[in-house]
């Protein structure tokens, strides 16, 4: 029976501790970025990110991206976003 409420215990810690990371993605604001180098309209967390790197951008403000100060890459509810300016 003592066996039994131990292992009942540990598996109710395990369930209980993958829960609570399921879709955190950030924490922060700084731990996303846009998830493309140019007109980027989502957000990812700064490992799924791309390598920019030498990558050269039209100058076009697209719309409902974060280009030309349209919106910024957040961290809303532990999920990576581009929140639009209202």
């Amino acid at each position: 029976m003592k066996k039994m409420i131990i292992l009942l215990l540990v598996s109710l810690f395990v369930i209980v501790t993958a829960c609570s990371n399921i879709s955190k993605e950030c924490s922060a604001d700084q731990d996303c970025v846009p998830v493309s180098c140019c007109h980027a309209s989502t957000a990812v967390p700064k490992a799924e990110g791309p390598d920019c790197s030498g990558q050269l951008c039209t100058m076009e403000c697209v719309p409902g991206t974060a280009d030309c100060g349209q919106g910024k890459v957040k961290c809303v509810s532990g999920e990576c976003q581009v929140v639009l300016n209202k």
